[in-house]
């Protein structure tokens, strides 16, 4: 769910850029900032997969001044700007099988979610809270699946539990404030200063009805109950964005204020035939949902569409901001590239340099991923020297496998 790989036919290739970009260089839109080496067993997969762990998977995630990348128990930082490396650390005091399945970096924290596996059978969470300073494991907290890690500021972090939302205190780890959410984990999505969960009877795994939202500050704890004028809200909670609550069900998507719970616009199958939502630019408060073999934009505040429909790329899409999509796929040769994608001109407006095996990062939890907003970039793994495969089938082993930050 967290991994999806670029569409690209991999060959022979080298580093791009040993160093980052300077001056002017790093000024155009797909620019190669930097490339630096990872530590680690990498494998170049062929088709659609890229430049992945050998065992296990991959996780990244950017601040304004780190790029992290957590792999197995280990956690990596490098310098945003530059890719210098900052600092390494393993995570410890967990037993045999315990790895990482999220990365989320601020300025002052980084949190890891770590799954281990439990005695019984099942299995269990926890969000590991490490210095964006200097590297130092400072504690962690159980967590819901994934790690729960939601918003950190300059003194304290929010994590969301199986049955609670807990503020910290990053100094001490003292609880500053809870708010207790039930036995049964609910889904949740985090806009602004706001984290808003779903209030349903069996947990987000069941077909249960959302009949309310929990929208919480996570500065202060102030908790506000918002429920939709019927019974319950059409569908599940699939994204917030410009003060609104997107919901996604059988009958296609519909927006609620995310501070009354007022239904501000359906949009049935009748109507558009939407699919899925496939991305949110929040930038223009634009979400963009599968209708056929096209995507089309809608307003968020009312539904109504913004643009002509696009090509269906989602294959490709990965990421939108400012109007442009972030896309992925095979160039001319045997090499990847990434390239951005005017909707409103439907025509590619820029390209990055050939990348040998790129693989881009998705996390839909909200929990880390490749594009980081405070300093518009995106992370990539990337091969630079493939060995030979062992067998026929095999995937070739990766003998120089990097870390790529492009602009976006």
């Amino acid at each position: 769910m967290v991994l999806v790989g670029a569409a690209v036919i991999p060959g022979h290739a080298s580093s791009q850029a040993s160093k980052h970009c300077l001056g002017a260089r790093c000024a155009s839109t797909g620019s190669i900032l930097w490339t630096r080496g990872l530590p680690g067993r990498w494998i170049a997969e062929d088709g659609v997969t890229g430049t992945v762990p050998a065992s296990g998977d991959a996780y990244v995630a950017a601040s304004a001044n780190l790029a992290v990348l957590g792999d197995g128990t280990l956690v990596a930082a490098y310098h945003a700007r530059t890719g210098d490396p900052v600092w390494a650390s393993a995570v410890t005091g967990f037993g045999p099988g315990a790895a990482i399945v999220s990365v989320r970096a601020w300025p002052a924290v980084v949190a890891v979610g770590v799954e281990v596996p439990a005695a019984t059978g099942g299995q269990s969470w926890y969000a590991v809270i490490f210095s964006a300073a200097t590297g130092a494991e400072l504690r962690s907290y159980p967590s819901t699946e994934l790690g729960g890690a939601v918003w950190a500021g300059k003194s304290s972090i929010v994590v969301v539990g199986s049955s609670a939302v807990t503020s910290y205190a990053e100094a001490t780890g003292r609880i500053l404030w809870r708010r207790a959410t039930g036995r049964v984990a609910q889904a949740w999505k985090v806009s602004g200063r706001y984290l808003y969960i779903e209030q349903t009877i069996g947990g987000y795994l069941s077909s249960s009805p959302v009949t309310a939202l929990r929208r919480i500050d996570v500065q202060t704890g102030a908790e506000q109950a918002i429920r939709p004028p019927g019974r319950a809200f059409a569908g599940t909670l699939a994204a917030v964005v410009g003060g609104v609550a997107l919901f996604a069900g059988a009958d296609g998507l519909s927006g609620y204020s995310a501070q009354s719970g007022r239904l501000l616009w359906p949009v049935s199958v009748r109507q558009h035939q939407p699919g899925t939502l496939e991305l949110i630019d929040t930038s223009t408060q634009t979400a963009y949902v599968s209708s056929g073999n096209t995507l089309i934009g809608l307003n968020v505040r009312t539904g109504k569409a913004v643009s002509r429909p696009v090509p269906a790329l989602s294959a490709s899409l990965y990421a939108i901001a400012r109007g442009v999509a972030l896309g992925l796929d095979q160039a001319q040769g045997d090499l990847g590239e990434a390239w951005g994608y005017d909707v409103v001109t439907r025509r590619v407006v820029w390209t990055s340099a050939a990348l040998p095996w790129p693989h881009f990062f998705v996390d839909p939890t909200g929990l880390g991923g490749s594009v980081s907003s405070p300093r518009g970039m995106t992370l990539l793994t990337t091969c630079a020297a493939q060995g030979t495969a062992s067998g026929s089938n095999a995937a070739a082993p990766c003998l120089r496998p990097e870390l790529t930050a492009i602009k976006y």
